[in-house]
Parts: C-alpha cells; sequence; structure tokens
C-alpha cells in the first residue's frame, strides 16, 4: 500500500467514525458544547481526552500489582516469624541512671497544693515548686465560685469553639481578658502549652520567615515546627544581633523582589533563663523593618506590671506600683540567695517569681564542672532542701528540636535550681525557706564538689 491509498483508507476510517459517532444518542450535544467550551480547538479536546482515559484507568488498576516479579508470597509459618521478631520503635527515650534515681526520689504531695503541702510521709513542707504566685489555690471565693460553675454547667470533655466545646461562660471570658488587656479580641485555649503551639502555625505558612530568640521554650519551638516557615535565629536578647538577622532577610527579600509575611517571635520572660525581653526595642525594630510580633507571655501575664497585663505594661509604669506583697517576697528571696550565696548566681529578672538559679563562672570552672556534674549536684540540693522543709526542684526543659536549629552547641541551656515565689507565705517565711535553701546548697558543694571534680579528672 503506497502513501495515497494509506491516506486514502484514513480518511474513510475517520469518516466512518464520525458518521458511526453521529448515531450516538446526545452525540449532537456533545460536539456542541466542546464547539462553544473550547473554540473548535482540537489539541485541547484531545488532551482532555486522554486525561479522562488516563483518570478511568488509575481508578480501575490495583493499588498495587500482586504478580509481578518483586512479590513473593510468604508462608504461614514465615509470617509468624516475623511478626515475633518485630519490635515496635520506643515513643520516648529510656531513662538514663540519673533520670532513674531522680525519679525514685520525687515527692508525692497528699492533698491540695499551697503554701504548705504535705507529703506521703506525713511532712508537712513548704511548697516553693509550683506557679501559685498569688496564692489563689488558697482563695474560698474562688472554690466556691468553681463550684458554683459546676452545679450550673457540669463537666464533661472540650471541645473546638464551633462545637459544643464553648459555652456563654466561655464567650464572657474571652470578652474580659480583651477587655482588661485592652485588645479588639481574646480566645482561651485549655492549656499554656496548646495556645502558643497553635497560633504560630495558624498566622504563619510555608514561605513565611519567622525570626526567633534561640532561648525560646519548648511550646514556641513546636509552634515553629508545624509552621514548616523558614526559621532565622538570633542571640538571647541580643537587640544588635536581632537588627542584624532582620536586616540581612530584608534585604534578601528586596532583592528577590517578592512580598512575603514576616515575623518575630519571643518570650515576655523566658522559661529558660528567667530574663525578660526588650520590649520598646522589639517594637522599634519590628516597625522598622516591617515584622510583625509574637510574644509568649505565659510567665509574665498576671504578674508583671501595675494591674498584672504582663511585659507589655511593666516597662511602661512604675514598677513599685506592682503587688506589694509577692514583690516584697521576691525581693525577700533574692537577698537571702543571689548576693549571699559562694556558689549560685540568679539569671532571673527582678521582678519574676520564678528565681532561675545557676552556678557561677568562676565555680564550674575552678571545680570543673561539666553539665552532668551540675545536673547531680543541683538534684542533691533539692533533695537536702527538702530534708530541711522546702520543695524546690530543677529546671527541666525538653531536647532541642534538631531540624528547626540552631545546634546544641550553639544553645547554653545551664542546669538550674528553680525557685517559685508565691504571696501565701509571710516575708518572714520566705527568708528563712531562702536560708535553707543557700545552706542547703553550700552544704552539698562542701561535701560532694571536691569529689565529683577528682572523678572528672
Amino acid at each position: 500500500m503506497d502513501l495515497n491509498e494509506a491516506q486514502t483508507y484514513i480518511e474513510a476510517s475517520m469518516h466512518s467514525l464520525y458518521e458511526t459517532f453521529q448515531r450516538m444518542p446526545g452525540s449532537a450535544v456533545l460536539i456542541r458544547y466542546v464547539q462553544s467550551s473550547y473554540q473548535n480547538d482540537p489539541i485541547r479536546s484531545a488532551i482532555e481526552l486522554i486525561l479522562v482515559i488516563f483518570f478511568v484507568r488509575y481508578l480501575l488498576s490495583p493499588s498495587y500489582p500482586t504478580h509481578g516479579s518483586n512479590y513473593i508470597k510468604l508462608r504461614e509459618d514465615e509470617i509468624d516469624e516475623l511478626v515475633r521478631e518485630w519490635e515496635p520503635e520506643p515513643l520516648v527515650a529510656e531513662r538514663t541512671p540519673f533520670e532513674e534515681m531522680e525519679a525514685e526520689k520525687i515527692p508525692v504531695v497528699v492533698g491540695p497544693t499551697g503554701p504548705k503541702v504535705k507529703l506521703g510521709n506525713g511532712r508537712t513542707v513548704t511548697n516553693l515548686a509550683s506557679y501559685n504566685f498569688y496564692n489563689f489555690n488558697a482563695s474560698e471565693s474562688i472554690k466556691e465560685k468553681a463550684i458554683q460553675t459546676l452545679r450550673t454547667y457540669g463537666v464533661g470533655p472540650c471541645g473546638p469553639p464551633q462545637f459544643y466545646g464553648t459555652q456563654d461562660v466561655h464567650m464572657q471570658t474571652e470578652a474580659d481578658i480583651a477587655s482588661f488587656l485592652g485588645t479588639q479580641a481574646a480566645i482561651v485555649y485549655a492549656h499554656a502549652f496548646s495556645t502558643i503551639t497553635s497560633v504560630i502555625p495558624c498566622f504563619c505558612k510555608r514561605g513565611d520567615v519567622i525570626v526567633a530568640d534561640r532561648m525560646v521554650n519548648y511550646s514556641i519551638r513546636k509552634g515553629l515546627e508545624a509552621s514548616r516557615s523558614t526559621i532565622r535565629w538570633y542571640k538571647h536578647n541580643d537587640m544588635a544581633d536581632l537588627e542584624r538577622v532582620m536586616a540581612k532577610v530584608a534585604e534578601e527579600q528586596g532583592k528577590k523582589k517578592i512580598l512575603t509575611r514576616r515575623f518575630l517571635v519571643t518570650e515576655g520572660l523566658f522559661e529558660m533563663i528567667g530574663d525578660c525581653s526588650d520590649l520598646p526595642k522589639l517594637i522599634e525594630l519590628k516597625e522598622k523593618y516591617k515584622f510583625r510580633l509574637a510574644l509568649d507571655e505565659t510567665n509574665s501575664f498576671g504578674v508583671l506590671g501595675r494591674n498584672g497585663r504582663g511585659l507589655t505594661e511593666a516597662q511602661n509604669v512604675d514598677a513599685e506600683a506592682v503587688d506589694v506583697i509577692c514583690r516584697e517576697n521576691i525581693r525577700a528571696m533574692r537577698a537571702q540567695l543571689d548576693p549571699r550565696s559562694d556558689w549560685v548566681v540568679c539569671t532571673s529578672d527582678p521582678e519574676n517569681p520564678i528565681m532561675i538559679l545557676v552556678f557561677k563562672p568562676d565555680v564550674i570552672q575552678s571545680r570543673q564542672l561539666s553539665v552532668e556534674h551540675q545536673e547531680r549536684l543541683f538534684a542533691d540540693c533539692v533533695e537536702e532542701s527538702l530534708v530541711n522543709g522546702v520543695l524546690i526542684t530543677r529546671l527541666k526543659t525538653m531536647p532541642l528540636i534538631t531540624s528547626l536549629g540552631p545546634k546544641d552547641t550553639d544553645v547554653n541551656i545551664q542546669p538550674a535550681l528553680k525557685v517559685c515565689i508565691t504571696s501565701g507565705l509571710s516575708k518572714k517565711e520566705i527568708e528563712k525557706a531562702g536560708t535553707t535553701i543557700r545552706h542547703a546548697i553550700t552544704k552539698v558543694m562542701t561535701r560532694k564538689t571536691n569529689r565529683l571534680s577528682g572523678s572528672a579528672s
């Protein structure tokens, strides 16, 4: 068959197919639809037809081939052997010997918590290990209001705002908080950890840029991870380094001529250090480089400021006007520990009721204390303090999220003691507790440091 005969045959076949298609019911309607939709564009129609055929074939094909050369059919005994040998990966890492030892010594509190708590061994000790700053646990009016609310609304599992989880009391609480803070609105979460962890990925998405302090807490890091944004870090509370990073981000985006949202994320009172941010400078920089500021005030709300509105109020008013009793207790505790102790120094802000105590640099250097040795010494200090009737705790942090950076070697999280001040104790009781803690630290250091240093060398 020559070329002319082949062309004639193809044309006859296409004409026969076209006549057969026209005899089908609805063919005229389909032709008019194609002509009106695609302006007689045969290429577009052919591509769409191919996609439809591919989609139909995909739906009819099996999810995976069971007849290929790579498919091996196992016997029942082989399947049973594989099941017996399979071991699931642990959800959490195994405890270290130090963590096992510390877990065995954790005191058990019997009954309600407060400035004074009863332990499982029957002893009553001073409680400086809980965030009961204003002694709300002992407020009879709060207890009566809680009982009244339970009798009115009952209890049940929580739920999202658009479901049954939100009632009129929740809406009123949000309105009261917004009015108290002077904001347009507020959202109430069930837990502080879930708040910042959820808020960050709600506003920040893939492609956005977030500049964050290297010492932000674990909940913020989880929010940064969930956002899938580009993360840039700056040195802790170093405003010069922060401006350098922000200027670099603005310059890079200016060269690429892309419009990307930029966020600055930090804490009011830092959980791992205890100091506070320079909020006026942060606002100045965010306005200069067009960033949005996300401030986690988990530890500063209700504590700082004349009326407890947090860091936003505290850095614009006279600090002496804040709750006098609690501040008197903070000053009384610091007077017993920071300047008078030869071993530790407080890294917390003077207004922070959570006192973070770390070893002095000269102590670490002269005694050659590693991080593990410092943790063991502080664990002994907690135990010695408890023996003398004062309950405190160590600073405990979650491991860094390595996918975000910076590396562990870039973030210096020092082992520390954590002492939580409460207004439920008198100034005299606070001073006595501070003296007990100081003596406990001195006793542990003079008793064990030399031996630990010798083993380290």
